[in-house]
C-alpha cells in the first residue's frame, strides 16, 4: 500500500511555488486534486476501452456446409451458430434434421409428406462430424447488436420446443435454407426481403438444381425428367435462397440500417473451419447436357440399324433386338411409372404438369414381355404380334415427343426437357424404322 503513496508524493511535491511552499499542503486542494486525478484516470481507462473493446458476450454466425456424398447432401446445408464468447460454448441450430426411423418415413417421403425438425447440438460435434465426412465448413459472423442476437436466440430456442420443432418440408419453399433466410430477415427487421423479395433471379429452380447434379449424368437426367413445368418459371432472388450457397452469396454484400440509422454490413467476419478435398465443384451455371445424350441416342440407333442391315435374317439379331427393347422398356417404364405416380397420386408438386408423360409413361413396361417374345419365341404369330405392338409403342413415343416439342412454342406450356427429347426421339425413330421393315418377317 505504500508504493502508490510514494508514486503520488513526487508529483505533489513537485508543484511547490511562491517561495517553496506547496499549495497542496492544504486539505481542500488535496481533495480537489484527487478528484481531478480520479477523473483523468477514469477517462483514460474509458478511452482505452473504446479503442480496444473486449469481445461482446454473444455472437451469431451462419454456418455454410458444403455438399456431401449422399444425394440429399449434394445441395449443401446451412445452420445458425450462437456462441457465448465468455464461456466459449457454442450451439448449432439446425432446421434440416430428419430421421429415417421416423414412423412411416419412407411412405411419407414417397407421398411428399416429409417432415423435418429443428434441433440444437454443440457446435463442436457438428464440426467434428462434418470434417470427418470431408465437407466444407465456413462460418460468417453477423454484425448484429446484442439485443438482436438475443432475439434470434429466443426464436431459435422456441423453434426446438417439442410443440414447434416439426414442419412440413418442401424442397424449394420450406427447407433448412429458407428457415435461415427468414431468421436473417427477422434480425434486420424485414430489410433482407425488401432488398431481394422482388429482384429477378439468375436462374430457374431447375437450373439451380442442375448446377449441383452435373457430375452424375444419370442422376442429372432422371431428376430433370421427373421435374415438371412449374420449376421452369422465372423466380426472384428470394426464391433462389432455397439453396444455402445463394443465401451466403446475398448476405456477403448486404447492408442494413441498424436501430441508430447507421448503415452496416451484415457480415463482418469469415472463418474457414474445414475445406473439403477432391469434391466436384458446384457450377456457376448449369451445363447443357442434351448434346451428349443426343450423340448417345444416335449412336445406339445406328448400332441397331447397322445390325439390322447386316444380320436381319439371323436368330442372333432377333435376340439382340428383343433384349434391347426389354431393357429400354424396363428403364423407361420404371421412370414413366414413377412420374405417373408422383404426378397424380402424391404431393410432389414440382413433378406436376410434366409433358414428359406424353411420351414416357407406364406403357413402356409393355416392351419388357414383347421384347422377350420377339427374341425368344418360336411362334411366328407371337413374334409378328410383338413386332406390331412394339412398332405402335415406339411410334407413340415419337409422336408424343414431337407433340411436346411443339408445345414449347406456347410459354404457358414451356418445359426445359430437351435432354429427354434428345435421348428418346432418335431412338424412337430408329426403332420405328427397323420394326416397320420386320413387319413381314418370315421364318
Amino acid at each position: 500500500m505504500k508504493a502508490p503513496a510514494v508514486i503520488l508524493k513526487a508529483p505533489l511535491g513537485a508543484l511547490d511555488f511562491w517561495g517553496g511552499k506547496s499549495l497542496f499542503n492544504k486539505a481542500p486542494f488535496r481533495i480537489l486534486f484527487f478528484l481531478l486525478l480520479l477523473f483523468v484516470l477514469k477517462g483514460g481507462t474509458f478511452l482505452s476501452a473504446q479503442e480496444n473493446p473486449g469481445p461482446e458476450p454473444l455472437s451469431a454466425k451462419l454456418a455454410l456446409i458444403g455438399p456431401g456424398d449422399e444425394l440429399y447432401f449434394w445441395w449443401g446445408h446451412i445452420g445458425l451458430v450462437v456462441e457465448n464468447n465468455i464461456s466459449g460454448e457454442a450451439l448449432f441450430f439446425d432446421w434440416g434434421v430428419f430421421d429415417f426411423n421416423q414412423e412411416n418415413f419412407f411412405v411419407n417421403f414417397a407421398m411428399g409428406w416429409l417432415y423435418y425438425y429443428c434441433a440444437a447440438t454443440p457446435a463442436w460435434m457438428n464440426y467434428h462430424h462434418l470434417t470427418y465426412t470431408n465437407r466444407d465448413i465456413i462460418l460468417y459472423t453477423l454484425d448484429l447488436s446484442q439485443d438482436k442476437i438475443m432475439e434470434i436466440i429466443r426464436f431459435a430456442e422456441n423453434s426446438i420446443r417439442p410443440e414447434n420443432r416439426d414442419y412440413r418440408y418442401h424442397h424449394f419453399r420450406d427447407n433448412c435454407a429458407t428457415r435461415i433466410r427468414d431468421v436473417i430477415d427477422m434480425a434486420v427487421e424485414g430489410q433482407f426481403k425488401a432488398a431481394f423479395g422482388e429482384a429477378p433471379g439468375r436462374f430457374t429452380l431447375r437450373e439451380h438444381v442442375r448446377r449441383h447434379t452435373w457430375q452424375n449424368l444419370f442422376i442429372d437426367w432422371i431428376l430433370n425428367f421427373w421435374m415438371g413445368q412449374g420449376i421452369d418459371r422465372p423466380i426472384r432472388v428470394w426464391d433462389e435462397m432455397f439453396l444455402p450457397s445463394e443465401i451466403i452469396l446475398r448476405v456477403l454484400d448486404f447492408q442494413y440500417l441498424d436501430s441508430d440509422g447507421v448503415l452496416r454490413p451484415l457480415v463482418k467476419d469469415m472463418e474457414s473451419v474445414n475445406l473439403s478435398s477432391g469434391r466436384p465443384a458446384v457450377l456457376e451455371e448449369p451445363r447443357t447436357s442434351w448434346p451428349a445424350l443426343l450423340l448417345f441416342s444416335l449412336g445406339l440407333s445406328l448400332v441397331i440399324f447397322l445390325s439390322y442391315r447386316r444380320f436381319k435374317e439371323e436368330r442372333a439379331f432377333k435376340i439382340f433386338l428383343g433384349l434391347t427393347n426389354s431393357c429400354l422398356g424396363l428403364f423407361f417404364g420404371i421412370a414413366g411409372l414413377m412420374l405417373f405416380f408422383m404426378s397424380f397420386f402424391t404431393d410432389h408438386d414440382y413433378t406436376f404438369h410434366n409433358s414428359n408423360i406424353f411420351f414416357v409413361n407406364p406403357l413402356f413396361l409393355a416392351a419388357i414381355p414383347l421384347g422377350i417374345i420377339l427374341g425368344f419365341s418360336k411362334s411366328y404369330k407371337k413374334r409378328f404380334i410383338s413386332v406390331k405392338l412394339l412398332r405402335i409403342l415406339w411410334l407413340s413415343v415419337l409422336l408424343g415427343g414431337l407433340l411436346t416439342m411443339g408445345m414449347k412454342l406456347f410459354p404457358s406450356y414451356y418445359q426445359q426437357n430437351q435432354a429427354s427429347h434428345a435421348l428418346l426421339l432418335p431412338l424412337a425413330l430408329g426403332m420405328v424404322f427397323v420394326l416397320t421393315r420386320l413387319y413381314r418377317w418370315k421364318t
